[in-house]
């Protein structure tokens, strides 16, 4: 189980991209954050994998806060596996040289020095393998298309071995048939291995069909909560409206 305590984010500049929120993530869950472009989907994001702390409230995993010391937050990142929009790939590295990078955090600083042992490479073959590209392993990165470059990003983030996936907008940047098909590998992987996915989308049609759970973002708040299957019209424009009042789940 992951929680939300009132997290709410102002930045130094004053901009609240977060007011308080609270809402908790039951192990296991493919949850999707909708929204427009700065609902406070990113910056939620960022503050449920510690890369930010949030001015207020407490991110809460199974040990308790993350942020109640730097060890405890070491450990939740190396648990939490992330998808970028943008792939975040090296792109003069094979597919397998990359997908091997989501071993480094299991090793010591020291450790990573040297190369890694072979079981992480096996693991990293393993990865690729269920995304349908092992026979893409040897090929550079900026080789790939978007499609399998963001296939690439997922097969990495599992190699992590993670209970909980974060993805930003993970396929914002491809057409609509290859995002459909790379948000099902995500999905399906998820699904075999038990672990809680946290996924922001604007597609609407891949929210439905995907989502065990919806939670619609506006302004910072939380507009919407229920599952799929609720996302009326007039959900809809609650979530999609410039100021929108928080609405219970239907």
């Amino acid at each position: 189980m992951l929680q939300l305590c009132d997290v709410a984010m102002t930045y130094p500049n004053g901009t609240k991209a977060v007011m308080p929120i609270s809402f908790s993530v039951p192990k296991g869950q493919f949850l999707v954050l909708l929204g427009p472009s700065g609902a406070g989907k990113s910056t939620l994001l960022r503050c449920l994998n510690g890369l930010i702390r949030p001015t207020q409230g407490d991110v809460i995993n199974g040990q308790g806060s993350i942020f109640r010391a730097s060890r405890t937050l070491r450990e939740h990142r190396k648990r939490t596996g992330m998808i970028f929009q943008q792939h975040h790939l090296i792109g003069r590295l094979t597919a397998l040289q990359n997908v091997m990078l989501g071993r480094i955090s299991a090793h010591s600083t020291l450790r990573t020095l040297l190369p890694l042992p072979m079981a992480d490479r096996l693991l990293a073959l393993q990865s690729l393998e269920r995304v349908r590209l092992l026979d893409r392993a040897l090929d550079r990165a900026d080789e790939l298309s978007g499609g399998q470059q963001q296939r690439i990003g997922i097969a990495r983030a599992m190699a992590q071995q993670p209970q909980l996936i974060l993805a930003d907008e993970p396929v914002a940047s491809l057409d609509p048939a290859t995002g459909e098909k790379v948000l099902a590998d995500l999905h399906r992987i998820c699904r075999e291995d038990g672990i809680t996915a946290i996924v922001s989308l604007h597609q609407i049609e891949l929210a439905r069909r995907f989502a065990d759970r919806v939670i619609g973002l506006a302004g910072g708040r939380i507009v919407f909560e229920g599952n799929a299957s609720q996302l009326s019209p007039t959900v809809l424009d609650h979530i999609y409206a410039t100021a929108s009042p928080r609405i219970a789940a239907a």
